[in-house]
């Protein structure tokens, strides 16, 4: 019989909701989002096809107890009580990580120190050893204390998921691929209509929409610190593979970026490249000033300079407000889904928006403001 397990898969801010349908959609049981994550139950062969397959998730975390610990005591005895020995064999790494909120243990790297004494006790028990040798494979053990009741789970990704595999560096202030990704899934983007980003960067959200257009697994290209786990068989993962590969569509798309800076535009073709997705995606210099696209209907789904890092508040307007004038030469059938955090976007722009979702990128508050929505 297959191993029950209990998976934790932390999202950003803003994004639980999607996040459970992608696990929904893969045939997850018990699917159900919290405050910055979603839970779920499965087997070992879900390791796997989480990894590979979410677009939004940003690791994929088996769940290995939760009880109270309103003391040193309770978290080492807590943490020694958890079978460690039927996920780490006798030479894995095992380090420690974690993080307090609302909790009588708030000192992290002393709360670190007890859980990987405590693991280390169980595991030299079970293999009656005084000294582990931690020469083998990374099983990354996290913990979570939020109000007094200690999580502890073991890190199946390694790189955290936004980590694709096809952008080794970026340009200054990267969207981050999994906010990308939920911005295009948010515009009901399916691969029919125009898609463009007028100030494109290094690529991302042109290269997510690529990926979400052709139904590609976003981590075929990378690997994961569960790839080395003995207990995990090598075939799940190539059962994994072998399933998203089937999944695929293949088809002719209308994808374009454009930026004004002709180095980020290079670095997004590379991107694109990497990603295998150069053949559907276009990337140009262009001024987001002066950006119209012909055809009555279709999505652009951008992240302007906020005036936050790359330019002053009043540049950003300044820019804001070129592109509301470029804009609104758009036919009624266009859709705009843009992001920024500037609390002025709006009247720079020159126009509300119809609608407004609330999103992090990192720790960033921003709106997505969309336009042509109804």
């Amino acid at each position: 019989m297959e191993r029950a397990l209990r998976f934790v898969v932390p999202c950003l801010l803003g994004t639980e909701g999607l996040t459970a349908r992608e696990m929904e959609k893969l045939g997850l049981a018990d699917v159900r989002a919290e405050n910055g994550r979603v839970l779920c139950r499965g087997g070992a062969g879900d390791i796997p096809r989480l990894n590979l397959n979410l677009r939004l998730g940003a690791r994929v975390l088996i769940e290995l107890g939760s009880f109270s610990a309103r003391s040193f005591e309770e978290l080492f005895e807590g943490t020694r009580a958890l079978p460690w020995e039927e996920f780490i064999p006798r030479d894995g790494k095992f380090p420690v990580k974690g993080y307090s909120l609302r909790s009588q243990l708030h000192a992290v790297p002393t709360c670190q120190a007890i859980v990987k004494k405590a693991a280390a006790r169980r595991l030299g028990e079970k293999y009656g050893l005084v000294t582990l040798p931690e020469t083998g494979a990374l099983y990354q053990i996290q913990f979570s204390l939020m109000n007094d009741r200690a999580t502890l789970m073991l890190d199946t990704s390694g790189d955290n998921l936004h980590k694709r595999g096809y952008r080794a560096q970026g340009v200054e202030a990267p969207l981050r691929e999994t906010l990308a990704a939920a911005m295009v899934v948010l515009s009901h983007y399916k691969g029919r209509d125009p898609f463009c980003d007028p100030f494109c960067g290094s690529g991302t959200i042109p290269i997510e929409a690529a990926l979400i257009a052709k139904n590609r697994a976003p981590g075929l290209n990378r690997s994961f610190s569960a790839q080395k786990w003995g207990w995990l068989p090598v075939g799940l993962w190539m059962d994994a593979v072998d399933e998203a590969l089937d999944q695929e569509f293949h088809g002719s798309y209308e994808i374009w970026g454009g930026d004004i800076d002709p180095a980020a535009v290079e670095l997004a073709r590379h991107n694109a490249a990497l990603a295998e997705v150069d053949d559907i995606v276009r990337f140009e210099v262009a001024d987001a000033a002066r950006f119209h696209w012909g055809g009555l209907r279709g999505r652009v789904v951008t992240n302007p300079p906020y005036g936050e890092r790359l330019m002053e508040k009043r540049q950003a307007e300044t820019l804001y407000r070129a592109f509301g004038k470029a804009w609104d030469k758009f036919p009624e059938g266009w859709q705009l889904y843009l992001i920024s955090s500037h609390d002025g976007f709006e009247r720079a722009f020159g126009k509300r928006a119809d609608k407004k979702r609330k999103l992090y990128n990192g720790m960033l508050r921003c709106d997505l403001f969309m336009y042509g929505v109804r």
